[in-house]
């Protein structure tokens, strides 16, 4: 078997979607996710002018090799858009193996290690009052653990909150420039605490509740958030400080004992070394589409289970029903396996994307169509085009631009 041709669909059904389809010489195809959000068509440029002519007349099976050649062969490794355009290729080649073997991808990772994946929703509210009744809801549509995002008294908009659907992902922004978000640390720090009491009021101590910080923090002040939030018992804390530096972990692993979630942005498995290695995080959170696939992140798993840490893959909703079924795949394979983040899509882009995984009670499950089990409708799909879009930039009150 050899591929015999590749292509790159962009479509925007709400939002971007950069989707690789990969065709062999036997008829059957791959779709990997390749979607950089606000940075789709630099993954779609280093795609098509240098990645898909290096696939055409290749054995689709060697899966490990042709990730390989195309980290190592470029000789310029790592970087987000680097590895959403290996993940699509990697993606899209696991999924012709498995319908090759006339199986769920699944099966090919070693079959599965439970029966359903967990998951958790996002709840938000621009004051406690509308937060609670947001929780409210993501309990009525089964979700068995909830991340709780807030706004600040005084900031007229917050991640989480104002810039979000209902779903609480962060909504694009079509226009020239990026929406300016305003923030004030000091503000966070104070009001936070009294939202999780709220919430742990109103809900009792049996809910698993999430926070994301989304890495606005420095060290000190994310471990004393983590401190703070202490009483509250958190499933975890997510992104508390810009984790780069993985040295910054230390110093708030030695302050709390909430939970820490950590690599969403991450790339590569050396952003995860020292954080692994020294057991400075609970949960590891990279996306398979944003880091380079199934195949490396699979190895992560590993790594990190050595240390008693847990998956928790990234999945907002942009990443398309493409990555999120690639991900579901490796949940229910992974014996170390989290949670998995799903705040789901909106209904056009499940009829563009048309997935076998399925949502029922808060869980997900793959499906067990050969492949991935998504299908790409091109024709519904090349009737939304894409649109140049953003996510929001972050300011503080005097001008200085800060981490959102």
């Amino acid at each position: 078997m050899r591929i015999v041709d590749a292509k790159v669909m962009v479509t925007s059904p709400g939002r971007n979607f950069v989707t690789l389809e990969l065709t062999t010489d036997e008829g059957l195809t791959g779709l990997g996710d390749a979607t950089l959000n606000g940075r789709e068509l630099a993954v779609v440029s280093y795609l098509e002018d240098h990645v898909m002519p290096l696939l055409v007349g290749l054995d689709p099976h060697r899966v490990e090799d042709t990730w390989q050649s195309l980290y190592r062969g470029a000789y310029w490794r790592r970087g987000p858009v680097t590895m959403a355009a290996i993940a699509a290729v990697d993606v899209a080649l696991w999924d012709i193996k498995a319908k090759a073997a006339g199986l769920p991808l699944y099966q090919l990772l070693g079959g599965a290690s439970r029966d359903r994946v967990g998951t958790y929703g996002h709840a938000n509210g621009r004051d406690i009052p509308e937060l609670l009744d947001s929780v409210r809801a993501r309990l009525a549509e089964g979700y068995p653990a909830v991340r709780v995002q807030s706004g600040i008294p005084g900031l007229k908009a917050v991640y989480g909150v104002s810039s979000t659907d209902d779903s609480g992902s962060p909504v694009m922004h079509q226009q020239a420039r990026p929406l300016v978000e305003d923030w004030d640390t000091d503000a966070y720090l104070r009001h936070m605490p009294n939202v999780l009491e709220a919430v742990r009021a109103e809900f009792g101590p049996g809910l698993p509740l999430l926070h994301d910080a989304h890495h606005r923090l420095t060290p000190v002040q994310a471990a004393r958030l983590g401190k703070d939030l202490e009483p509250y018992h958190l499933f975890w804390l997510e992104d508390c400080t810009p984790a780069e530096n993985q040295e910054a972990l230390r110093i708030v692993r030695r302050h709390t004992t909430t939970p820490l979630a950590v690599g969403e942005v991450f790339n590569t498995v050396y952003d995860y070394q020292a954080l692994i290695t020294e057991q400075l995080i609970d949960y590891v959170r990279s996306a398979v589409t944003h880091f380079g696939g199934v195949t490396p992140l699979r190895k992560l798993f590993d790594f990190a289970a050595q240390y008693q840490i847990r998956s928790a893959i990234h999945g907002p909703q942009d990443i398309s029903p493409v990555g999120m079924a690639a991900a579901v795949h490796l949940d229910l394979a992974v014996h170390n396996f989290g949670i998995q983040e799903y705040s789901g899509h909106t209904p056009l882009t499940e009829e563009v994307f048309r997935h076998a995984y399925t949502f029922e009670d808060g869980y997900l499950h793959p499906g067990e169509a050969p492949g991935i089990g998504v299908e790409l409708d091109e024709e519904l799909a090349a009737a939304h085009p894409y649109e140049a879009a953003y996510l929001p930039v972050n300011r503080l009150h005097d001008g200085t631009v800060h981490d959102w």
